[in-house]
């Protein structure tokens, strides 16, 4: 199954050993994302670090696994579903997270109960979901 992973769900794979994490690796899924996730995921490098209590080098060798398991779509893909995406999306930060759905014509992964609720376009799923449509 394709689905869209907010960044939400990808800093809650990283910092723990969780539901998240599994599910981001198992098969069951195909993960998309923008390049700009891994722009979020720097920006919050400390917090991550410090909350992990992973090295730096650690860190940086975990990204380079997150950006083989999440397949990264160029900004410039989405220009063409922007408009409607910043019409339906609840929250300004998540409207490329709703173009990238609308473009590959699937869901998202969110734990972010508004993108469910405040819209009926883009289905979205959270990890509790995910973790029944594969018996976690």
């Amino acid at each position: 199954m394709e689905l869209v992973i907010d960044a939400n769900a990808v800093f809650g794979a990283i910092i723990k050993e969780s539901v998240n994490h599994h599910l981001l690796f198992t098969n069951f899924f195909q993960f998309f994302s923008s390049e700009y996730l891994f722009v979020e995921i720097d920006e919050h490098k400390d917090e991550i670090i410090r909350k992990t209590k992973k090295s730096e080098d650690e860190f940086y060798a975990l990204l380079e696994v997150l950006k083989r398991r999440i397949n990264l779509i160029p900004l410039e893909e989405l220009t063409h579903y922007l408009k409607k995406a910043e019409q339906i999306s609840p929250d300004p930060d998540d409207v490329i997270y709703f173009a990238l759905a609308l473009k590959l014509n699937c869901g998202i992964w969110s734990n972010d109960k508004a993108l469910k609720e405040r819209q009926n376009v883009v289905k979205v799923y959270s990890t509790e979901d995910l973790m029944r449509m594969v018996s976690f």
